[in-house]
C-alpha cells in the first residue's frame, strides 16, 4: 500500500474517493468506448450484434488493474493498453465484434470524455456539499444576528459586530460559489471526440453524426470542435475549485483562530478521539480546520501546474496533457474533502456568547473609543474631539482605569455628553452600524435560493 493512502481521510472524502478509484477511473473509459460502440450502431457504421457485445464487456471487472497500470508505463497512457485489454475480451466473446473496438477514436478522446464524465460525478458531490454548508451558515448567521463580538484587523481588536454578520460573510463567499460551480457543470460538459488530429477523418463523412450519437449516449454536450490542444475547460474546473478551496481555507482560519485558548470564542465539536492530542489529555485541536488548511496550502501549487500545462503543442500536447492527470483528480478531491470537514465542523461549531463579550470588553472599553469620539466631536468638532479621546485612552492605557471612567472624571466630555449617553455609546450593542440589516440581506438571497 501507497503510505500516503494511509491519510486518504485528511485529503479525500468517500465520495470523491470512489469517483477518483483506479475502478471508477476505469469504468468511466470503458462508458466512454461502450457509448462509441453504441453511436457507431446507431449511424450503420458497426452492426448492431458487435456493438452490444462491446456494451457487455465493457465493465471494470473484467480489465486486469495491475497489468493496465504497468503497461500504461511503456504506452504513454491508459487508454492504449485499455483498448488492448478490451479488445481481447471481446474477441473472446466474439471475433468479428473486436475489429469495432474503439474505432474511428483516439486514446486522448477516451481519457478526456472519461474524466469530464468523473468531474461531471464529482461536482454532483460538491454542489450538495456546498449547499449543506450554505445552510449550517445561514443558521449560524440567522441564530447570532444580534450577538455582539470584536471585529478584529490586522489580527488586533477593531470594532464590535455580530457574529451572525462573520457567519454572513461567510455565507456570501459560499454562495458566490455556487454559482461558479453550477455555471462550470454547463462548460465542462462536452464530448471530446476529434480521433487522431481532431478532424474525425477515419469517419468520413459520418464523423459529425457519429459525434452526436456519442454525445447523445453519454449526456453531454457536443462542442462546436473537438477540444485536444485546448485545456481552458479542465483548468477552469481547477482554478474554480482553487478558489472554493480558498475561501474554504479562510473560513477554517477564522475559526480556528477564535478557538485559541486565550480567545475560546467558538470550539469545533467534540466526540471521542476527536481533537486530541498523544500527550496532552486536555488538549481539544481544531483538528477539522487543520485538513482544511492543509488543503488550501496544497492546492494552489496544483492549479498553477494546471495553468502551466495549458500551453500546448499544435493540436495534440507533449507532456502539457499528460500533467494533468493526476494533477485535476488531486485538486478535486483536495477540494471535496476541504468542503466536507468544513461543513462537519460549521455544522457542530459550539459558540460562546459570554466569551464573546467579555472579549470585547478586554481591552476596559478602549474599542469603543471611535463611538465617543463621533459623539463628541458634534459638539467640539471632529479634531478637537478626537484629541481628547486619545488622551484619555493614553490615560486609561497609563491605568487601571477604564475608558468611560476616564472620560466621565473629565468635565469637558460630561459637559456634552452625561452619564447615561456615555453609558449607551459604551454598549457595543449600540455601536454595530448595519451589521444586523448586512446579515440578512445574505439571509434573504440564501432562502430565494431554497424555492
Amino acid at each position: 500500500m501507497n503510505s500516503s493512502r494511509l491519510t486518504q481521510a485528511m485529503s479525500s472524502s468517500e465520495g470523491m474517493s470512489q469517483i477518483f478509484s483506479p475502478v471508477n477511473t476505469v469504468q468511466r473509459m470503458l462508458d466512454v468506448e461502450a457509448a462509441l460502440a453504441q453511436a457507431l450502431a446507431a449511424e450503420g457504421m458497426i452492426p448492431q450484434d458487435a456493438a452490444q457485445t462491446i456494451l457487455e464487456i465493457c465493465v471494470a471487472a473484467n480489465i486486469d488493474l495491475k497489468a493496465l497500470a504497468r503497461d500504461a508505463g511503456d504506452a504513454g497512457n491508459l487508454a492504449i493498453p485499455l483498448v488492448r485489454q478490451l479488445t481481447a475480451q471481446v474477441t473472446a466473446r466474439n471475433a468479428e465484434a473486436s475489429r469495432y473496438v474503439h474505432w474511428g477514436a483516439t486514446s486522448q478522446d477516451v481519457i478526456d470524455t472519461g474524466m469530464v464524465l468523473q468531474l461531471r460525478e464529482a461536482l454532483q458531490l460538491i454542489r450538495v456539499e456546498l449547499a449543506e454548508l450554505a445552510d449550517a451558515l445561514a443558521a449560524l448567521a440567522h441564530r447570532y444576528r444580534h450577538v455582539p463580538m470584536m471585529g478584529r484587523t490586522w489580527m488586533q481588536h477593531a470594532l464590535p459586530i455580530t457574529f451572525g454578520l462573520k457567519a454572513a460573510g461567510w455565507l456570501d463567499a459560499v454562495l458566490r460559489h455556487q454559482d461558479r460551480i453550477n455555471s462550470l457543470g454547463q462548460r465542462i460538459g462536452v464530448l471530446q471526440f476529434g480521433g487522431a488530429s481532431g478532424s474525425l477523418a477515419s469517419l468520413g463523412d459520418q464523423g459529425l453524426a457519429v459525434a452526436h450519437a456519442l454525445a447523445s449516449e453519454l449526456a453531454l454536450e457536443l462542442p462546436a470542435v473537438p477540444w485536444h490542444g485546448h485545456r481552458d475547460r479542465m483548468t477552469e474546473v481547477a482554478t474554480t475549485l482553487g478558489l472554493l478551496t480558498g475561501t474554504l481555507g479562510k473560513i477554517a482560519r477564522d475559526i480556528s483562530l477564535q478557538m485559541q485558548t486565550e480567545v475560546t470564542e467558538l470550539s469545533e465539536p467534540f466526540t471521542h478521539g476527536r481533537g486530541g492530542s498523544s500527550t496532552m489529555p486536555h488538549k481539544r485541536n481544531p483538528v477539522g480546520c487543520a485538513a482544511v488548511l492543509a488543503a488550501s496550502g496544497r492546492v494552489p501549487a496544483l492549479v498553477s501546474t494546471m495553468l502551466s500545462a495549458m500551453v500546448q503543442e499544435h493540436e495534440r500536447a507533449l507532456g502539457g496533457w499528460q500533467a494533468e492527470w493526476d494533477t485535476l483528480p488531486q485538486i478535486t478531491e483536495l477540494a471535496g474533502a476541504a468542503l466536507v470537514q468544513l461543513r462537519k465542523v460549521v455544522e457542530g461549531l459550539q459558540v460562546d456568547e459570554s466569551r464573546m463579550r467579555a472579549n470585547i470588553d478586554l481591552t476596559r472599553g478602549l474599542v469603543m473609543a471611535e463611538a465617543v469620539s463621533l459623539a463628541l466631536g458634534r459638539h467640539v468638532g471632529r479634531a478637537a474631539a478626537h484629541e481628547l479621546v486619545e488622551a484619555a485612552c493614553a490615560e486609561a492605557l497609563r491605568s487601571t482605569a477604564t475608558l468611560q471612567e476616564v472620560l466621565q472624571a473629565d468635565s469637558r466630555v460630561t459637559q456634552h455628553l452625561n452619564t447615561q449617553t456615555l453609558e449607551q455609546l459604551f454598549d457595543p450593542s449600540h455601536y454595530l452600524g448595519e451589521a444586523i440589516a448586512f446579515t440578512d440581506r445574505v439571509l434573504v438571497v440564501h432562502r430565494q435560493r431554497k424555492v
